[in-house]
Formats: structure tokens, sequence, C-alpha cells
């Protein structure tokens, strides 16, 4: 017991940027070990990348500030002091391990390409007496309890999620304690501002539908809030194809995206409003699209980097367009469609789209314009608040018809607005907007 004591753990945290519900930070304050917490903010994260795009904007940027603000303030309740540096984990993690004699790094895993290879450059530069454990923390259904080999994961999400609902079990929430880190660093770092990121302070829009701020804090607030406050759970499924406004969806995916919110959470907090109030259509949809959001990762799991790839994991050669002035009318907002260019003008200002504004204009992009479809990903990457790598990848290949819908299907988009914005309401919000920038 005495040897576990004087061990010396770093918890790296990365999507992960959580106290509650957190199986790294149960785990360490369990053991008893003396816990050191870092979140590197990657210079590479906010650089143009191949198609010209900045990998964050502004406004996930300052969603990722906020969040490990409230982590930082969350972690300091348990005496866990988290250094946060602008630079490369790489770099950062080595002098920390040497300057704090670190015994053990733990981290949540992530497979994709770029985190994989930042990984791997961590493990070279860390002496091999060091210890690296990696944890799946980032699923409702957890690798262990799908019962099922990643490579056998079906082609079809229908067929995913009634094999997880009937055969898998989805573990309980790791309840972290009132317990106390028994050492902690006196080194002081600082948290960057969006200026020291590269960007211009700025405002929210007021039209935004995601008027809520980054952070644990915010998002069980919110939780509490949709659940318990206003039961706008109990009419989820009627509401969630809205677009103006904060209530019609749950607008859980930001915190999701970054781990500030787990998806166990919200499935055991569902089960207590079914408990409490009631059970419908509703209660058990907004668990169908965490399911949704699991089957991406796994397909992602699955797959590895044929989520990048043009030809999708389906491995299809379509003719790509690259046309730059298709591209900028679709970004601007100039496009031959208003309810594409209400929607592109609504990310543009604000970080935010609701789901059916992002199936139309994706499918827009790759089955009405033909352009690769990587180029509006790699946008969405930059742009959206709620970026996830696997959710975004999965649901641009699946409507450019190079992912996993079997019928390749396209958007009617003057249909879907007929039905969706029949009044235009949406539509003139946004172009009201950009008449008076």
């Amino acid at each position: 017991m005495q040897e576990t004591q004087n061990k010396t753990a770093l918890i790296w945290f990365r999507n992960d940027l959580r106290v509650s519900d957190n199986q790294i930070i149960h785990h360490l304050l369990t053991d008893g070990k003396q816990i050191i917490a870092i979140y590197c903010f990657d210079p590479r994260h906010f650089k143009s990348l191949v198609f010209g795009f900045k990998k964050t904007e502004k406004f996930r940027a300052q969603f990722l500030i906020e969040t490990v603000t409230d982590l930082k303030q969350n972690l300091a309740k348990h005496n866990i002091n988290l250094l946060t540096y602008c630079d490369t984990p790489e770099n950062c993690i080595p002098k920390l391990v040497s300057e704090f004699q670190i015994d053990e790094i733990h981290l949540q895993k992530e497979w994709t390409q770029e985190e994989q290879t930042v990984f791997e450059s961590v493990k070279e530069s860390i002496p091999k007496t060091t210890e690296v454990i990696e944890y799946y923390d980032q699923f409702l259904y957890h690798p262990d309890e799908i019962k099922m080999e990643i490579p056998l994961i079906p082609k079809v999400f229908t067929e995913f999620r009634k094999h997880v609902e009937k055969h898998a079990t989805i573990r309980s929430i790791s309840i972290v304690s009132n317990q106390k880190n028994t050492d902690s660093t006196n080194a002081s770092t600082t948290i960057p501002t969006v200026h020291d990121l590269g960007f211009e302070a700025f405002e929210a829009h007021p039209n935004s539908a995601f008027p809520f701020k980054g952070g644990e804090t915010a998002a069980l607030q919110r939780l509490d809030d949709y659940f318990f406050k206003t039961k706008k759970l109990g009419v989820y499924k009627k509401t969630r194809n809205g677009l103006i406004g904060a209530d019609f969806s749950s607008k859980f995916s930001p915190w999701l995206a970054n781990g500030s919110l787990s998806a166990r959470t919200i499935y055991w907090e569902v089960q207590r409003f079914e408990k409490d109030y009631y059970k419908n259509d509703s209660t058990y949809w907004l668990v169908f699209e965490l399911i949704w959001r699991d089957y991406f990762k796994y397909i992602s799991l699955k797959h590895g980097t044929d989520l990048f790839k043009i030809g999708g994991i389906l491995q299809k050669n379509y003719e790509w367009s690259r046309n730059e002035s298709a591209i900028s009318d679709w970004i601007e907002g100039t496009t031959n469609e208003p309810f594409v260019n209400a929607n592109m003008i609504e990310l543009k200002k604000t970080g935010w789209m609701s789901n059916r504004g992002r199936q139309n204009v994706a499918s827009y992009f790759a089955k009405e314009l033909l352009i690769d479809w990587r180029i509006g990903a790699a946008y969405f990457e930059s742009m959206l608040i709620d970026y996830d790598v696997h959710s975004n990848y999965g649901n641009w290949m699946y409507v450019a018809g190079v992912g996993n819908d079997p019928r390749d299907r396209k958007f009617n988009v003057k249909l879907q607005a007929e039905n969706y914005d029949s009044k235009g309401k949406f539509q003139s919000l946004w172009f009201q907007n950009r008449l008076f920038e």
C-alpha cells in the first residue's frame, strides 16, 4: 500500500474535460495516488490545414477556454492542480515527467490518426519506466460490454442498435467522492485567452441557438433544466427538427464532444426522469441519438483512416469537383438555395447549426454541387462548437454516399425548407442578420 501511495500520476486531459463520471479521476483518488493534471492548448489545433480552414475557429476555441477554466476550478475542489500550456504535448509532458518524477500517465484513449501520432510521440519522449494507461471513457456502451468484436461492427446502424439494446449493458457512472488528492504541485500556469490562440475577442450572436457556456458546470445545469425544470425531454422527438431557439433540442453535443458531459450521465438521468415522471417516444429518442453517437465511434474504430479518404469506408469512386467559386458560395451563404444559405450564415455567425440544417447543407454540397465532401467536413471541423471527429466524418460520409447509408439518398432542399421552415422564419432571421453586418 505504501508503494502505491508514493506513486505520482499525471492525468493527461484531452476530450474528457470533466470531474464527474471520470473513470481516471475516480480510480486515482480511490487509490490515493499523488495526482498532477495537464491540458495542452496544442498550437497545431489553431492553424490552417490542407483545405485552408483553421482546424479550430474562434467559437470552439472560446468554448474550450471556458471548459478548461471550469475544469481547473472543479479539480481544485479535490486538491488536483491542472497545469495548462500553449504548447504541444510532446514538448510539455516529458518535462513534467522529469520535474515531478511521474510514475504513471493516465489518459482517455483516442484512436484517430492525429491523436495517435501525438500519443506515440509522447511515449517516445518519456522514460520507458513511466507506465502509460489508457481508458475507453467516451462511450455509452463500453467496448467490453457490447458483446461484439470491433471488426464485426455492422455496416448498418439499425443492426448495431438492435444488437446493443438486446445484448449490451450500460455501466453505472463513476462517482467521484469527496476525497482529495494527497499532494499537489505548487506550479502555476495561466489559461490562454482567445487572443493568445490567435483570435479577436467577440460577443456571442444574440440569435444563436446555442447561448451556453463551456464546461461541466454549465453542462449539468443544462441537463437539469432540459430534463427536470422544463421537462422539454418529454417532447424532444417532436421538437428536435426545430431551427430557432435553444430548446428545440437538448444541445448536449458540444459538452459531449469535449467530454465535459458523459453519455452515461445523460442516459442515467433519462432513466431517472422515466422513473420519476413518465416514459415515452421522446425519452427513448434521446438515448437513440446517443447510440448513433456510439455507432460512429465504433465505425471509426473499425475503419481507421478510411474515414478521411475520399472514397470513405465504402471506397467508392465518384467524380468530385473542387470548384472554388461554388465552395465560396456555400460558405458565404450565396448559393441558389435560400434554406442552405440561411443555415450557412447561421454557422458562420454562431458556430452552431441544427441537425436538420447540417443534413441539408451537406447533402447539397456533396450531391448537388458534387464537391469533394472532405472539404465540407473540414469546414464543419473548423466552425462547429460541437465538432466530434467520429460524428462529423461519419455523418459526412453518410450523406456523401461513401459511408453507412446503403440507400445513398440525397435531400430535396426545397421540400425540406417547406416542411421545416414553411413560413420562412428561420431564413428571414439569418438573411436579415446578413443585411445588417
